[in-house]
């Protein structure tokens, strides 16, 4: 398998000095065809990739080599923005691309990788593990046996890490027995957005926020991240994992950490997980009588999004029509530290919602005299989807006679402050840090363990108590209740 050399580097920096096999477990599925090879196909174009390096896509489908790359094309077609697909960049991307057929629970077909890979002690290999999480110990245990788990190989794993701490602890060992830690990567594609690393440079590369950013200052913080789209082809998947486990335990709390952690002695791996660490482990325990008391879950059930009728939950594909699995999770969690403390925190998904966005909401608090009357307090609105933008509510004088206030947005706008560069996907990032080797962005073990310690007995609360999913309409803002948990304190959702 053999690449042609990478276009000449369009993004001003030099194109990757390491030899590198990417392999792909699960080269068939939604993930790798949607996002990963999409994602690959960019960083080829812009130069990013070694003139070595060779991508492998694995699956149990008898594919050929050239009916794999045909299938991919069309895919990357799809997904690829049709300015920046270019013929002559693909063909030389397809020529880094090779298929092979194998079962990732059968140890034999290991070896028959072992065989087509050769002998390349050199080079750096990554395992993308874009499968099922019951697969991920039999794939790294095939791995060692088959030789193929060097000191130089690297293994990523997709979320969810288990389903419980017990299933996490497991899955952890079994890979930490043959990969050390600084060798697995734990990806959360949210820790690629732009935007979402926007947030630690606006708190700490600017004087502006950091003697603001605490309880003394801050009513509360809303993080939101909600979807118009129902569960899709993932009806199986979901209807066992529900959105606390699919979203909360991952996106949710790796975004309250970056609102909430001090600032890291250096910007490396160590520096920054150990921050987040500290958030989670000062995460108020919620169990009993708090988890009816603080969370709401829902289930759609038949509506309109966008003019188009769309079915209830119970009757999506490969869902059961009796579930009881939510697909909407509002939080109100609070952070035992000095920073935070009385500073609520309310998280909020779902599927099926009135819009799709994906937010961070900074309430300051108002000020403490209102020389003018009426008026607002000033918020912080982080927007990570579908625009990426930042804004910051200002008070402002109305024109004319009097002083009636008015409030002003002062609005960055990602997009537009750097419109000649070209928005890099979050995957794309995230793909060139495995390959170079630096995992600030990803979660360490003790960041999964500790989210699920803290997860598991809202959990257990809600079948415990017999919380059932509240029902809302598709295309509504979800539950009636999750309005109440903040009305109660006289707030609202930013809707």
């Amino acid at each position: 398998m053999t690449a042609g050399p990478a276009r000449p580097n369009r993004v001003g920096v030099p194109a990757l000095s390491i030899s590198c096999d990417m392999l792909v477990f699960g080269g068939t599925g939604d993930l790798a065809l949607h996002k990963l090879l999409p994602a690959l196909y960019h960083l080829h174009r812009d130069g990013r990739l070694h003139a070595d390096m060779r991508i492998l896509a694995l699956a149990r489908s008898p594919h050929s080599r050239a009916a794999y790359q045909a299938l991919a094309e069309r895919r990357c077609r799809a997904q690829v923005a049709r300015a920046d697909f270019d013929e002559a960049s693909w063909h030389g991307f397809a020529a880094r691309l090779d298929y092979f057929a194998m079962d990732a629970g059968q140890s034999a077909d290991f070896g028959r990788l072992a065989k087509h890979l050769g002998d390349a002690a050199e080079r750096v290999r990554v395992y993308y593990l874009a499968t099922a999480p019951d697969l991920f110990e039999d794939i790294a245990a095939h791995l060692q046996i088959a030789g193929l788990a060097g000191p130089k190989a690297r293994i990523v794993l997709e979320k969810p890490i288990g389903h419980s701490l017990a299933s996490a602890q497991a899955i952890n060992a079994a890979i930490g027995a043959v990969f050390d830690e600084s060798r697995v990567f734990r990806i959360d594609h949210y820790l690629g957005k732009e935007t979402v690393q926007n947030l630690m440079a606006l708190r700490f590369a600017n004087a502006l926020f950091e003697p603001v950013w605490r309880a003394g200052h801050i009513d509360h913080v809303q993080i939101s991240v909600c979807e118009t789209l129902g569960v899709e082809n993932r009806g199986g998947y979901y209807d066992q994992a529900g959105a606390m486990r699919d979203m909360v335990q991952n996106h949710l709390l790796q975004l309250l950490c970056l609102v909430a952690m001090e600032a890291p002695v250096r910007f490396d791996a160590e520096a920054v997980r150990n921050e987040k660490v500290k958030i989670l482990e000062a995460l108020k325990p919620l169990s009993g009588l708090d988890v009816q008391d603080k969370t709401v879950r829902g289930q759609y059930t038949a509506g309109k999004i966008g003019g188009q009728e769309v079915p209830a939950y119970y009757f999506e594909k490969h869902v059961d029509n009796d579930s009881d699995s939510e697909t909407f999770v509002a939080i109100q969690v609070e952070i035992d530290n000095w920073r935070w403390a009385g500073v609520p925190f309310y998280l909020r998904t779902g599927k099926r919602m009135a819009r799709k966005a994906s937010e961070i909401l900074i309430q300051f608090k108002p000020v403490p005299h209102r020389l003018f009357g009426d008026g607002e307090a000033n918020r912080l609105l982080i927007r990570l989807q579908p625009e990426e933008r930042i804004s910051l509510q200002l008070m402002a004088k109305n024109p004319g006679k009097g002083m009636r206030l008015k409030p002003v947005e002062l609005d960055l706008n990602l997009a537009h402050a750097f419109s000649t560069q070209r928005r890099w996907d979050a995957y794309e990032r995230l793909l060139l840090d495995v390959i170079e080797g630096d995992s600030t962005l990803f979660m360490r073990r003790d960041e999964v363990e500790a989210a699920w310690e803290w997860i598991d007995p809202i959990i257990q609360g809600w079948h415990q108590h017999y919380q059932s999913p509240r029902p809302y309409p598709a295309g509504s803002n979800g539950p009636e209740q999750s309005q109440n948990l903040l009305e109660r304190h006289g707030r609202r959702w930013a809707d």
